[in-house]
């Protein structure tokens, strides 16, 4: 990737004028504690900025290298990786689960137990789901399903059995709900190449992309960002356990699970990494997938597998790793048709504008407001007002 030298006199000034506004006001209001945001317009680096801090009681400062918990932005590194042992012959993607899971078997409330695949794994049509959906006496929290952010020491067999325990939303291919389905297949990954899943991530995209500082176990632990949660006067720092509302649930998070061994690598949820590392396996696929995908398997990224079923939200639907913008003019967004969108609870933001050659990674140590509100749609709307002038 190309680097501006000085992002406010770059190729693209309004772009660094309009994301300073944005960023430094969100940091003086207290809504972020700290941040990294990074744009590129046509693989030139047009924005960096570190604001705020990464641990408030020490007061120290948030830099460019600063890692961060990914959160669900792990979610692409196991579908790219996933989509690698497709192209090897390892998987397929209307293999049943069952063929590298015997056991992992859940039951319609009917007590039918249909086979899943996994492209409904990948496309989140599997009618599986996730905890902090749930209130309280939910399915879910009754098994003691772990969202893969808590339950520290919790093996990957055993939260298995406790998804498998709880009844499916929907017979798998007939609807849309996000979910568990990625930590599934990552212990489908596993069992089909004989290899761990942090392994095969470092195989096919971490390590091709030169990633130093991307895992599911961060090799600088001074550099990892303490994470905060919403709250009022100001974002409170997260204790050993800690819990956010969530919808009509909560999010569940123990910040330190990954440092207990015996904690399962979560596909879904359980990585660390910096911004800059994220930047690059967009980038990688948003300029056709070299060197870790064919540009038929980036098309699968890069388009709706997801037909007109509804989504988290209208006018989006979703590939085999993330929403894809389907109707601008039902999302009130000036991002283009077939933009490629996605986040992390800890706090994270990013999406893809291939039409117009745009990435952008926001990471923040705050959770809620960094992933999702006013403030990434500020960011959003930042990139493309200075893009039109603006």
């Amino acid at each position: 990737m190309q680097t501006s030298a000085d992002s406010a006199t770059g190729p693209t000034p309004n772009v660094a004028k309009n994301l300073d506004t944005v960023l430094h006001n969100a940091i003086e209001a207290e809504q972020i504690v700290g941040l990294v945001a990074l744009a590129s317009v046509n693989g030139t680096l047009v924005y960096e900025k570190a604001l705020g801090l990464s641990d408030r009681k020490s007061g120290k400062a948030m830099t460019i290298d600063t890692v961060f918990r990914y959160s669900s932005v792990t979610k692409p590194f196991t579908s790219v990786a996933a989509l690698a042992l497709v192209e090897r012959g390892v998987i397929a993607l209307d293999d049943p689960v069952t063929k590298f899971l015997p056991d992992f078997r859940p039951k319609l409330p009917s007590g039918e137990a249909p086979a899943i695949t996994i492209r409904q794994l990948m496309t989140h049509t599997s009618g599986l789901s996730y905890g902090f959906f749930e209130r309280a006496d939910g399915a879910y929290h009754k098994t003691g399903v772990s969202d893969g952010m808590d339950a520290p020491g919790l093996s990957i067999e055993e939260n298995l059995q406790r998804i498998a325990a709880a009844p499916l939303l929907f017979p798998p291919g007939a609807a849309w709900n996000y979910s568990m389905a990625t930590d599934v297949l990552g212990e489908v990954m596993t069992r089909a190449s004989g290899k761990p899943l942090p392994k095969l991530i470092a195989e096919f995209v971490s390590g091709p992309l030169g990633m130093s500082d991307t895992s599911f176990s961060p090799p600088d632990r001074s550099r990892l960002a303490t994470p905060y949660a919403d709250a009022q006067p100001r974002p409170e720092a997260m204790g050993s356990q800690h819990s956010v509302p969530f919808g009509e649930g909560a999010l569940s998070f123990v910040p330190d699970r990954n440092f207990d061994p015996a904690s399962y690598p979560s596909g879904g949820a359980g990585m660390f990494g910096t911004a800059h590392d994220f930047l690059k396996l967009l980038e990688a696929l948003r300029s056709g997938g070299e060197p870790l995908l064919s540009p038929a398997s980036v098309a699968l990224l890069a388009t709706n597998a997801t037909g007109e079923f509804q989504t988290l939200l209208p006018g989006w639907g979703f590939s085999l790793g993330w929403s894809i913008l389907l109707d601008p003019s039902l999302t009130q967004t000036p991002q283009t048709k077939g933009t490629w969108l996605w986040g992390g609870v800890y706090g994270n933001s990013w999406f893809v504008d291939p039409a117009k050659g745009i990435s952008v990674v926001v990471l923040t140590n705050t959770s809620i407001a960094g992933m999702i509100g006013i403030f990434p749609n500020a960011v959003r709307d930042a990139v493309y007002a200075g893009l039109n002038g603006g």
